[in-house]
């Protein structure tokens, strides 16, 4: 990879505005595919309780939107930040629905993929609410399956605070 960075890429926000991950520099990122209608969806809730209870001392969770995993994410980008809002309070940086696997995948997937390898070494995302950890000097730490509750990610998180 030629990006030596996640600071390096770009996403836009679910409002359609682009933004620098290097606005997050310092910052300990999780970084999550999400989706409105999949039997992890009430992950959102633990989400927003890591942000809220961690975000003053340098968390930041950042949601991406997905619909490549049995159409479980198939509104707009509005309705899902509306969505996201309404039924889990989500007041976190969610940004516009991508793709993060296949040809189309966004690039900083791609990148968090080959940095933090799934089971047996793949790169592919198996599923919604794949998390990724970041610490502060933008390095990809881990990669969490999407069973991993967030809670269960907490200690780990504040080890890189």
């Amino acid at each position: 990879m030629s990006t030596q960075s996640i600071y390096d890429f770009n996403a836009a926000d679910i409002r359609g505005e682009e933004h620098s991950l290097d606005e997050f520099r310092g910052k300990v990122l999780l970084i999550v595919n999400t989706a409105s209608k999949c039997g992890f969806t009430p992950q959102f809730e633990g989400l927003q309780s890591l942000y809220v209870e961690l975000k003053e001392k340098g968390l930041e969770v950042l949601g991406f939107p997905c619909n490549q995993f049995r159409n479980q994410d198939p509104a707009d980008d509005k309705a899902i930040s509306e969505f996201c809002s309404l039924n889990y309070g989500v007041d976190f940086p969610m940004f516009a629905k991508i793709d993060v696997n296949g040809p189309n995948a966004h690039p900083l997937f791609e990148y968090l993929k080959h940095c933090a390898k799934g089971l047996l070494g793949s790169e592919a995302v198996k599923w919604n609410f794949t998390k990724f950890l970041v610490n502060r000097e933008g390095e990809v730490v881990r990669r969490y399956p999407p069973t991993t509750k967030p809670s269960a990610i907490r200690a780990d998180i504040e080890a890189l605070l």
